[in-house]
């Protein structure tokens, strides 16, 4: 696990208080921006379309985040017919949205997946929204079920069979 967390990662990036939504496009990889009240609206189960919600935290310049994405892409092909919703919140500096993050999208082949970076001035109410426990660190994996509960969570590299039997048990 990497021990730098989301407060190093963050710090200093600025964000305007309103709700923001700007997209970057680079060769069809598009990355959304993600302010606080986004990660709120992501993490709020739709009612109308209530599924199992799976969000991977990670960055380019983490190489666990690195070794553990093709797995993560095996899994998201695997349960995506099933129902799983699965994201992927990069916590790179706001200036990669547009060269370094599209490029490790492609390079991975994910470039059709929603795909977010995590752009907010204090990471504390980031943290606390998603888990108080969580501490910051990369890679972050949590696993919520229809009604938005935590039912897994790992920090650090993944490990795909204990990853599969969570979500075998919240999936159809």
């Amino acid at each position: 696990m990497v021990a730098i967390g989301l407060i190093i990662v963050l710090s200093g990036i600025a964000a305007p208080p309103q709700a923001r939504v700007d997209w970057a496009v680079t060769s069809k990889t598009i990355v959304k921006e993600l302010d606080l009240d986004g990660l709120k609206r992501l993490l709020t189960p739709d009612s109308r379309n209530a599924r199992p919600l799976l969000i991977n935290f990670w960055a380019t310049w983490c190489d666990a985040c690195r070794e553990e994405f093709p797995e993560l892409l095996h899994i998201q092909a695997d349960y995506k017919k099933r129902g799983l919703e699965m994201i992927f919140i990069s916590l790179d500096d706001l200036t990669d949205i547009k060269t370094t993050v599209p490029q490790f999208l492609r390079e991975m082949r994910a470039d059709k997946l929603p795909h977010y970076l995590l752009n907010v001035p204090d990471p504390e109410p980031a943290i606390r929204i998603v888990d108080a426990s969580w501490k910051g660190g990369l890679p972050a994996t949590f696993l919520y079920d229809t009604q938005g509960a935590i039912v897994f969570k790992h920090m650090g590299r993944i490990k795909p069979l204990e990853l599969r039997a969570a979500i075998d048990k919240v999936v159809k």
